[in-house]
């Protein structure tokens, strides 16, 4: 997915995915969702998600029902570092951000 934001490009082709996250196994399941954290070339992060009718991805269509759909959000370096905690693997977050006080 390819995305200006802001007057910059966000490319899910180009930039590295360093993390993905998904809610649920089940992909019918209506709340099923799943993000990718990328950092692009210039070393900025934003998330990309997709998800189904009942998640914070989904798209409201013609006659206010819900469905599928995909987003791209920028991250603040902060936000990245906020989201890896949650979701991210220690090591992932480690070697992206540098070591933590322990």
């Amino acid at each position: 997915m390819r995305k200006i934001i802001n007057k910059k490009m966000y490319d899910t082709e180009t930039a590295e995915c360093v993390e993905e996250f998904e809610n649920t196994p089940y992909k019918g399941n209506a709340h099923y969702y799943k993000e990718s954290l990328y950092r692009k070339k210039t070393g900025e992060f934003f998330l990309y998600g997709h998800g189904n009718a009942r998640t914070k991805y989904a798209a409201v269509t013609i006659g206010g029902m819900y469905s599928p759909d995909e987003k791209i959000i920028p991250l603040s370096e902060e936000e990245a570092k906020n989201w890896m905690e949650q979701y991210g693997n220690v090591d992932t977050y480690i070697e992206l951000f540098g070591e933590v006080d322990e």
